[in-house]
């Protein structure tokens, strides 16, 4: 099979279009057909090494976090899915990733991809709809009539996450640059600050969630716009100073997890039509040293960069 590897760390030059024997099929498990795999920042970060800490990742390695595909064989054991299953994945940073022609995976590692989401959709969905989900759901248990602020909304995680806090009910607020306001607004946001125009901290108050997908001085100035006893929710970005206790709010980190149930509330919400997978640029396999460069540049602001294997 085709597949993208790096030998050592560095930047997206090191990423290279090789040729791997096929994953072998556990008894257990299942070999999809990857038709399409996500891209995200975190792939960059790990390729470039500065996540060691915390991924001591073994080389050469695969990178992607997520996809979708086409089950094409099935352990004896696996009787969780079945040859023609179209399904979602995740798979861990140490492990071999989804930018390959296949990956095997086992039971609570696969979902049901519903039929009216493509599979470009599919890979852009998985990890940042379970990072979103994870936020507003989990750590911030949104209810109908809250307000809630999402951060960095016009990328992956920050674009879903506004559509599942509206789903919930919320009143949502969003943050984005200007040239993506339309953009925000049309997923839902009640209220879009471009922050290249204006302070958010000075435009909003009496929050019940601050969903922070930015850190730095974004996370400093959140504090002032909830009220007291509201929640402000972090995903590992910028360093962040804990000013909890000054303004008398919780502060919460969004540990992200990959229990199979998230993926499948999320898949969920998409088959109903409730939630929308946002697809940002689309590159082919072999190009994907372009589509790292490209997510690490930060002009790529909107959903995910997703790589077309099939």
């Amino acid at each position: 099979m085709k597949a993208i590897q790096y030998s050592r760390y560095g930047g997206p030059e090191v990423l290279a279009l090789v040729e791997l024997p096929d994953p072998a099929l556990p008894p257990d498990g299942v070999l999809i057909e990857v038709h399409a795999a996500g891209v995200a920042p975190g792939d960059a970060k790990v390729r470039k090494g500065v996540l060691q800490h915390i991924f001591p990742v073994k080389l050469p390695k695969v990178p992607g976090r997520d996809g979708a595909g086409v089950v094409v064989a099935a352990g004896r054991e696996a009787s969780y899915a079945r040859v023609g299953d179209r399904v979602c994945f995740v798979a861990q940073h140490v492990e071999q990733g989804g930018a390959a022609e296949k990956i095997a995976r086992r039971k609570g590692e696969i979902a049901p991809l519903p039929a009216n989401v493509s599979f470009l959709e599919g890979a852009a969905l998985c990890h940042a709809g379970m990072c979103a989900w994870i936020g507003i759901a989990e750590v911030a248990a949104v209810k109908p009539g809250m307000k809630v602020l999402v951060h960095g909304a016009g990328g992956a995680i920050g674009s879903l996450s506004v559509q599942i806090a509206k789903h919930f009910g919320a009143q949502v607020a969003a943050t984005t640059r200007s040239a993506n306001a339309d953009y925000v607004k049309s997923l839902g946001a009640d209220r879009v600050i471009a922050y290249d125009r204006e302070d958010f901290a000075q435009r909003l108050a009496d929050y019940d969630v601050v969903y922070d997908l930015v850190g730095g001085d974004v996370h400093r100035r959140s504090y002032r716009v909830l009220k007291r006893g509201g929640t402000l929710v972090w995903l590992i970005a910028e360093p962040i100073e804990d000013l909890s206790g000054e303004y008398g709010v919780s502060l919460k980190q969004a540990k992200i997890h990959d229990r199979i149930e998230t993926l499948e509330s999320v898949l969920a919400l998409a088959g109903s039509g409730a939630l929308k997978p946002q697809v940002g640029a689309v590159f082919p396999l072999a190009a994907a040293a372009d589509a790292h460069r490209l997510v690490e540049s930060g002009a790529h602001t909107r959903g995910r960069v997703v790589l077309r294997v099939r």
